[in-house]
């Protein structure tokens, strides 16, 4: 068998992976299995669309080195292929004294993760900016923008096909088989067979590598997000991207607002558990995946460890009145009246049996195979360092120049 590496999941962590394979290694055989009609279907482009610079993450991990290199990758990419994007820059705003201690320790993340430009902002200073936030202090972080990544996806896949590179849609993986020589793959469109197999599967990666023999010591369970659509005659309250100071009692980033690159501005979103891994209406149902995620006991100790965030996230989905109350806190003048239904998107969350949840990348290595079991925000952003992360980690394969 020749030299051929199997990627499952078409999304834009799969496709950069297969993009950077076949740049550090050109001989090799890639062959990419994407499950739906087209790459990107998911998580890719469910999004908002944001440039993520890394103010949020924990100095050291992980996730905050590939976000800041990332970020800086993925805006080259962008001009390189003339891909829709604006360095529009965010403000990060604290609405009371109780959060300027929060506010400060962003600051000092961003400092720390090498974030460029980052700038104290007054209350004056944040008018300046966005006349109608509301905050007793902010922080500027110029770096942060807004990038069509349904472009970037498309961009990939021309790259990864115009390198030799095999993207196969409508090929979902239904069985994995080990043999001496490496995997077989099993296909709605065939098997498949390889000596290395990368799982990019994100909303089913742990299903994914459960077939591969990697017990599921980490579940997948799917965060449904729900967004709102500023009128035309309400999106002049909004100029750039303004976010909230985190709650760090809590594990979701909070309600806020969003320039989309092609116009218009979202608000939201939400955080509620979604009843199908790919549900973005409470309408979409799979019994499997409800079931899956009801019987896992790490849902039911995190919602024991989180119960006024999990009911009031439930409510604010249900009643437009209390979305309405949260995105007042950023900016006051908004209305009910403002607001119509927009999109929604599914979050892959990996989740520890005791109810954690896992904040970084979280991969699981075997000799001849690689699984990314967790890639949370930025993924879509830092996606180009991640695929450098994670060929470093590939057996044979020259590093990266």
């Amino acid at each position: 068998m020749s030299r051929r590496t199997l990627i499952i999941g078409g999304g834009i962590v799969g496709l950069a992976v297969a993009r950077e394979l076949l740049r550090r290694d050109p001989a090799r055989s890639v062959v990419l299995l994407e499950k739906e009609d087209e790459v990107g279907r998911h998580q890719s482009t469910h999004n908002s669309g944001v440039l993520h610079a890394g103010l949020y993450y924990q100095p050291g991990s992980l996730k905050a080195r590939l976000a800041v290199s990332g970020v800086r990758l993925m805006t080259a990419f962008c001009r390189e292929h003339g891909i829709a994007h604006e360095i529009c820059g965010k403000v990060v705003v604290a609405t009371s004294a109780a959060e300027l201690p929060a506010l400060d320790r962003l600051w000092d993340r961003g400092q720390r993760n090498g974030l460029r430009g980052l700038r104290r902002l007054n209350p004056d200073e944040l008018r300046e900016i966005e006349p109608h936030a509301a905050g007793v202090a902010a922080v500027h972080v110029p770096e942060e923008g807004i990038v069509d990544y349904a472009g970037v996806c498309a961009a990939q896949r021309r790259e990864v096909e115009s390198a030799g590179g095999d993207v196969r849609t409508g090929a979902k993986a239904s069985s994995i088989r080990e043999t001496a020589g490496g995997w077989v793959v099993g296909t709605e469109a065939g098997e498949w067979e390889a000596d290395f197999l990368i799982n990019c599967a994100g909303l089913f990666s742990d299903r994914v590598a459960e077939l591969a023999g990697i017990p599921r010591t980490v579940r997948i369970v799917p965060f449904r997000g729900e967004y709102f659509l500023l009128r035309p005659e309400a999106q002049r309250l909004v100029r750039h991207l303004i976010y909230p100071v985190p709650d760090a009692r809590f594990p979701f980033l909070g309600v806020h607002f969003t320039r989309m690159i092609g116009g218009g501005v979202e608000a939201g979103p939400n955080a509620v558990l979604a009843l199908a891994r790919e549900g973005y209406t409470w309408g979409d149902v799979s019994i499997r995946d409800l079931a899956d995620a009801l019987t896992f006991p790490g849902l039911w100790r995190f919602m024991a460890r989180y119960p006024a965030l999990c009911s009031h996230e439930i409510v604010r989905s249900l009643s437009r009145a209390l979305a309405v109350k949260s995105l007042q806190r950023l900016v006051p003048e908004v209305t009910a009246a403002d607001l119509t239904p927009g999109g929604a998107g599914v979050r892959a969350q990996a989740m520890h049996v005791d109810g954690t949840l896992i904040q970084d990348f979280w991969l699981e290595q075997r000799p001849r195979a690689l699984h990314v079991l967790n890639a949370p925000s930025p993924a879509a952003t830092a996606s180009l360092a991640i695929a450098r992360e994670l060929v470093d980690r590939l057996p044979g394969v020259a590093p990266a120049s």
